[in-house]
């Protein structure tokens, strides 16, 4: 396989996307607004941004065999991602996440993700050549903490940039998981589980953050839900409020933040630039349903021109 510049390790799935006015309660109905079907799921996700900003990206996860798995792999391949690691499981259905969103930009995902969709460390391990071959490995922490590990495992040894995605929180591989990244992204959420409480304000983002890197990674981005982000690294710290645009949908901007962040590293711009492109590309996003991103030159520029400076 030749060399790519980034291996996304994650979830491949169908996105189905309803937007309705109000999500009925128990016995009612509502009608769709809008419907979208899409080629979905965190690595998948992730892989089509970084498509988008120019980056040459693999994909390492998992679809069925069934009908709909041969058709997201023909848009994958149309999005310029490689998914020659992609696995087929046999007996599968390929995965599915309804997302369900209100006219006031409130989610509610409902997810059909059969165990058999998520990777094993045998299937990473499998395709470690793959791995090796990217510049840099985006292992994503919603797959199980094995697979997780043997990623970043893999892509340390190699001398690769290892992105984590996500909270470490299994004790057992949490600590080494850590140890290994040279990059940690986490979510509001996800922050709180790792540092006790989701941060509410810069300080408190920039204090997990801070806290975060010293257990490992060089790079640490934040999430402050609402706000926007904080980024550490040696010798500086910044942080990046939202964008000011209007919202329909968060699904996937954390994925666009991701892939924006690891192009911004590979072509190692200066980390104030690579922050701001980050939380620029995460509000491209949201202006639209569904998680698929839609990071073109003009719209990441638009973004940069829409965040505040503090």
């Amino acid at each position: 396989m030749a060399e790519l510049d980034a291996m996304v390790v994650g979830q491949v799935a169908r996105d189905l996307v309803l937007l309705v006015d109000e999500v009925p309660g128990p016995a009612g109905t509502a009608p769709a607004r809008r419907r979208r079907e899409l080629l979905g799921g965190k690595g998948a996700n992730q892989a089509v941004g970084l498509a988008q900003l120019g980056a040459r990206p693999g994909l390492l996860g998992v679809v069925g065999d069934d009908d709909i798995a041969e058709r997201l792999l023909d848009r994958a391949r149309a999005d310029g991602v490689d998914v020659r690691a992609v696995l087929r499981r046999a007996d599968t259905p390929t995965g599915l996440i309804l997302d369900l969103v209100d006219a006031r930009g409130r989610w509610r995902y409902v997810e059909d993700l059969p165990e058999p969709t998520l990777l094993t460390e045998a299937d990473v391990t499998g395709a470690a050549d793959a791995v090796r071959a990217a510049r840099a490995v985006l292992v994503q922490l919603q797959q199980p903490p094995a697979a997780a590990l043997a990623a970043a495992r893999i892509g340390r040894a190699a001398g690769r940039l290892v992105l984590l995605d996500g909270a470490p929180t299994d004790e057992e591989t949490a600590g080494e998981l850590l140890a290994l990244a040279d990059v940690l992204r986490a979510d509001g959420r996800e922050a709180g589980l790792l540092v006790g409480d989701p941060p509410k304000d810069a300080e408190a983002g920039l204090r997990a953050a801070r806290e975060l890197r010293d257990r490992g990674p060089e790079l640490v981005a934040v999430e402050v839900s609402g706000e926007g982000n904080a980024f550490v690294w040696p010798g500086g710290e910044l942080f990046v409020p939202l964008s000011e645009t209007p919202t329909v949908d968060t699904t996937g901007a954390g994925d666009a933040f991701v892939a924006a962040l690891t192009v911004g590293l590979l072509r190692d711009e200066p980390r104030e630039r690579v922050a701001r492109y980050a939380v620029a590309a995460a509000g491209a996003t949201v202006g639209h349903p569904g998680g698929r991103p839609a990071l073109t030159r003009e719209a990441i520029e638009e973004q940069l021109g829409r965040i505040p400076e503090r």
